[in-house]
């Protein structure tokens, strides 16, 4: 067999989703195979979740006695040092899944700036409908 020479190996199997992931279902009638969905993960959104919990650490350790002084600290505006602030309180879970990339398909940054309820069980609904 020579570098220029092909060959094709061809496998009987049938891919089939079932409850939003992938089945691949053997030739022979065996154990079905379950493919693990892709990881999306969003570096924008683990990026300010960092960023907040840094930025709350910076407040409660005193190094800096307000929103004021760490958006000039950080050279950017007050607002958007509180919106992000907000992150921390996002459910542990919440923060889990978005680190794992297992995040909602419709979980956006700009939604998570936008507001969410504090209360954890309240998130979940109203992240995860």
């Amino acid at each position: 067999m020579s570098a220029t020479d092909t060959f094709t190996v061809r496998i009987p199997m049938q891919i089939r989703k079932r409850g939003g992931r992938k089945l691949i279902l053997a030739p022979d009638g065996g154990q079905p195979i379950w493919a693990a969905p892709r990881a999306r993960v969003d570096n924008t959104m683990i990026k300010a979740i960092a960023r907040a919990f840094r930025w709350r650490k910076l407040i409660e350790t005193g190094v800096h006695a307000s929103i004021e002084e760490v958006a000039a600290a950080e050279k950017i505006n007050a607002s958007y040092v509180g919106r992000v602030l907000r992150l921390t309180l996002l459910a542990p879970e919440i923060i889990e899944a978005i680190m794992e990339g297992r995040q909602p398909t419709g979980m956006t940054m700009a939604g998570l700036l936008t507001g969410f309820p504090v209360v954890w069980a309240e998130q979940r609904a109203a992240l995860y409908r």
